[in-house]
Formats: structure tokens, sequence, C-alpha cells
């Protein structure tokens, strides 16, 4: 009966070891998959920075200029207000400015954008690395190849008398 009882403990330990070490190994190529293609899209991002950057750098310098140029009209405009020509040239440079500015915004826009989705990436691929630790941790301490060690009662003390 002892034997039987031994014997069944260490087939179920043996069982749930199997089981439960498959199961670390499933979350864990899983997470290898997640980490694997949030790594690539981050590569993909980091890529695109440096166009991003030099696309905000010439926005920045294009609605200088249009400032610059609207300036100008407007003063060559006060010079002679009456002039029909110079008021539509102050217009047409201060719509130009304006729509420059607001390109330049985007573009600044765009590149922030970038880089807060670069850092949330980031920080999911070391969530998930974190999480990959402790499966293998845990997947360490179990293998599949060794089973479990037998538990074994206490003997029983015998109870006849000499």
């Amino acid at each position: 009966m002892k034997k039987i009882y031994l014997l069944g403990s260490m087939a179920l330990l043996l069982v749930y070891t199997d089981v439960s070490a498959q199961k670390v190994n499933t979350d864990s190529l899983s997470l290898v998959s997640k980490i694997s293609s949030d790594q690539l899209k981050l590569g993909k991002l980091q890529n695109t920075v440096p166009e991003k950057t030099h696309a905000k750098d010439d926005a920045a310098t294009k609605a200088q200029q249009s400032a610059d140029e609207n300036k100008t009209a407007a003063a060559r405009l006060g010079d002679d207000a009456m002039d029909k020509k110079l008021a539509r040239q102050a217009d047409n440079k201060a719509s130009d400015a304006r729509s420059d500015a607001k390109k330049a915004r985007i573009a600044a826009d765009k590149l922030d954008n970038l880089n807060k989705d670069m850092q949330e990436l980031q920080d999911k691929i070391a969530k998930n690395q974190s999480k990959l630790n402790n499966y293998l941790s845990v997947g360490t301490s179990v293998s599949v190849l060794t089973p479990a060690p037998a538990v074994i009662p206490p003997p029983v003390p015998d109870t006849t008398h000499p």
C-alpha cells in the first residue's frame, strides 16, 4: 500500500512538473516573440529619427525665413500704406509665414511623437524582458529532462516490543 501511494505521488509530481515546464516554455516563447517584434519596430523607428530631425530643422529654418520676409514686406508697406501692390505682397508674405510656422510645429510634433513611441517600445521591451527573466529563473529550477525528487514519507515507528 505504501509503495502504491509512493509511486502515485511520484507520478503526479512528475506530470505536474512536465505540465508546469511546458507552460513556462510556451509563455517564454511568446515573450521572446513579442520582444523580437518590438525590437524590430524600435529599429524601424530609430531609422526614421534622422529624417524627421532633418525635416523639423528645415521647416524651422523655412518658417524663420518666411517670418523675416514678412517683416520686411510689412516695413515696406509701412513706408507707403496706400500702395495696393505692396499691401498684397505683405498679405501673401504673412500667409506664407503662418503656413510655414504651422508646418514647423507639425514637424516638431511628429518628431516628439516618434520619440514618445520609441520610449514606449523601450519600456515595453524592458517589461517583457523582465517577465522572460522571471520565467527563465523558474525554468532553470524546474527542468523537463530531470524528474522531480520523490517525496519520501517519514518512516513509521515500529510498534512491536521485544
